[in-house]
């Protein structure tokens, strides 16, 4: 899909029907006076792609888990600061890193990634780090390592990397 520009006369309605549905979310919100604690001492890392529903593939509910997306789900430096600050603060004591079938940054290269941005765009995206996948599996095992390893996480939490498939729902641990 190529990049569009943003026209302005549309942009002030441009969150119209996501307010609306926001008001009707808001008349039943019953998270008020929640202390942010992870009820069920779960983090999860996973891909910002939008077939992953995180809290629904195992089982939880909103004021459960600490979610943390990025393209590709990884265990990225400031994903390691929301980890030590959820695993020191904020009562977790459980880290799934899930990489999923299918993700765009496991399928081309960095390089062919940065084509397809620049060609979209309409301007060079070069210099950009896109962070692409060349190898999942072994990518997930650094993962998880990266973030046991971490001086400010280590046995404080148990760590495991999933591998979660789009088109049956499952999580298979890799790590």
């Amino acid at each position: 899909m190529l990049a569009r520009a943003v026209d302005s006369v549309t942009m002030e309605h441009a969150f119209d029907d996501l307010l609306a549905s926001n008001r009707d979310f808001a008349a039943s919100f019953d998270l008020q006076g929640f202390d942010g604690v992870a009820k069920s001492g779960v983090a999860m890392v996973t891909c910002m792609d939008s077939r992953i529903d995180p809290l629904g593939m195992i089982g939880l509910v909103p004021g459960d888990a600490k979610i943390l997306r990025n393209p590709g789900g990884r265990a990225t430096e400031r994903t390691l600061v929301a980890l030590v600050l959820g695993v020191n603060l904020l009562g977790v004591d459980r880290v799934l890193l899930v990489q999923h079938t299918r993700c765009a940054m496991a399928s081309k290269s960095e390089r062919e990634l940065l084509v397809d941005i620049s060609h979209a765009a309409g301007t060079d995206a070069s210099w950009l780090d896109l962070g692409a996948i060349e190898h999942q599996r072994l990518s997930i095992i650094e993962d998880v390592h990266r973030v046991r390893s971490h001086p400010l996480i280590g046995d404080r939490a148990r760590v495991g990397g999933f591998l979660y498939d789009v088109d049956s729902g499952l999580l298979e641990q890799v790590a």
